[in-house]
C-alpha cells in the first residue's frame, strides 16, 4: 500500500474538521442573526417579528419570508448616530493599531536577538499579564489613573505636571487601556517572524556597506512584512467591535460600534437594528482580511 493511500483518509478528516467548525460556529449564528437583522421590531417574546415555525405550514412560511425587509440597514445608512458610530470605531482601531505596532515592533526586535536561553523568560514576561482576568487589569487601570492615583503621583512627585491630569473618562485612558490590553497581540507574531529571519542576511548587508538604518529598512522591515500583517489584524480587527475598554475607561460622548450595539440589544431591546449594526461591521472587517489573504496568495505564488 503506497503512502498515499495510507495518509489519504486521515488528512481528508482533518481538513473537513474546520469546515465543520466555520458551518457550526459561524455560518448558522450568522444566518440568524442576518434573520433577525432583517425583521423589525414588536412587544414580544422574542422582541421582533417574524418569527419563523417550521409547525406552521409552509403558507405561513412563506408569508414570514416576505415580511423581512432591508429597512433596518436603511436605518443604519441614514441615521447619523451610528455612522458616528462606525467612524470612531475605525479611527480609534486604527490609531491603536498603528501605537501597537510602533511600540510592539522595537520589543519583539529586541526579544528576536537576545540569547537563546533569554528568549523564553521574555515571552513568559510579555504573557504574563494574561494570567489574570481581563477585567481586574482593566479595573485596575481605573484605579491607577484616577484623580489621586499611582500616575498622578509619580508625575506630581516628578514635578512633570503642577496639579492632578483628569485621565478617567478620556480617550487617553482608553487608548492606555487598549495598547496595554492588545499588546502581546502584536508582539507574539512579530516576535514569530524576527526570531526565524536568519542573521546573515543582515550581516551581508553591512559587511557590504549598508549603514544600520538602511538594513534595518531594506532587509529586516520587508522581511517582518508576514508579521506585521499578522499583527496588524489580530489588533486590529478585535478593537474595532471594544466594548469593556471604552465603557469603563472613555467619556460616554461618544460611542463606538460595541458600545452602541449593547445599548440596542440589552438597553433599547432593539433587537434587529442592533443585529443589522453588527452584520455591517462584519461587512466592515471582511476587507482587511481578504486584502491580507490576497497579499499571503500573492507571496506564495511569488515564492514557488
Amino acid at each position: 500500500m503506497s503512502s498515499r493511500r495510507i495518509f489519504a483518509r486521515p488528512a481528508r478528516f482533518a481538513a473537513i474538521a474546520p469546515y465543520v467548525w466555520m458551518v457550526l460556529f459561524f455560518l448558522v449564528p450568522f444566518g440568524f442573526v442576518l434573520k433577525i437583522s432583517l425583521s423589525q421590531t414588536a412587544i414580544a417574546q422574542p422582541p421582533y417579528e417574524p418569527v419563523f415555525a417550521l409547525t406552521a405550514g409552509w403558507e405561513a412560511l412563506t408569508a414570514a419570508f416576505a415580511a423581512l425587509s432591508i429597512d433596518n440597514f436603511k436605518l443604519l445608512a441614514s441615521d447619523d448616530i451610528y455612522v458616528f458610530a462606525y467612524v470612531r470605531s475605525l479611527t480609534v482601531a486604527l490609531t491603536a493599531t498603528a501605537l501597537l505596532l510602533l511600540i510592539g515592533y522595537p520589543i519583539a526586535y529586541g526579544m528576536a536577538r537576545l540569547p537563546k536561553r533569554w528568549q523564553a523568560v521574555a515571552m513568559v514576561l510579555v504573557i504574563v499579564p494574561f494570567w489574570t482576568s481581563f477585567l481586574i487589569r482593566i479595573y485596575a487601570w481605573i484605579n491607577i489613573l484616577q484623580h489621586d492615583g499611582l500616575l498622578n503621583q509619580i508625575l506630581l512627585a516628578l514635578h512633570l505636571v503642577s496639579q492632578p491630569v483628569v485621565w478617567l473618562s478620556t480617550d487617553s485612558a482608553m487608548y492606555i487601556g487598549i495598547v496595554y490590553s492588545y499588546l502581546p497581540f502584536m508582539i507574539l507574531p512579530l516576535y514569530a517572524t524576527l526570531a526565524k529571519m536568519e542573521p546573515v542576511l543582515e550581516e551581508a548587508a553591512s559587511d557590504l556597506g549598508a549603514p544600520p538604518w538602511q538594513v534595518f529598512w531594506l532587509v529586516t522591515f520587508p522581511l517582518s512584512l508576514p508579521g506585521v500583517g499578522a499583527g496588524v489584524l489580530l489588533c486590529f480587527i478585535p478593537i474595532v467591535g471594544e466594548f469593556v475598554i471604552p465603557d469603563l475607561l472613555a467619556g460616554s460622548n461618544s460611542l463606538m460600534i460595541g458600545q452602541t450595539l449593547w445599548l440596542e440589544f440589552f438597553t433599547n431591546k432593539d433587537w434587529p437594528v442592533a443585529s443589522a449594526a453588527a452584520i455591517v461591521l462584519l461587512a466592515v472587517l471582511l476587507v482587511p482580511l481578504l486584502l491580507y489573504e490576497r497579499l499571503q496568495k500573492r507571496q506564495l505564488e511569488q515564492g514557488r
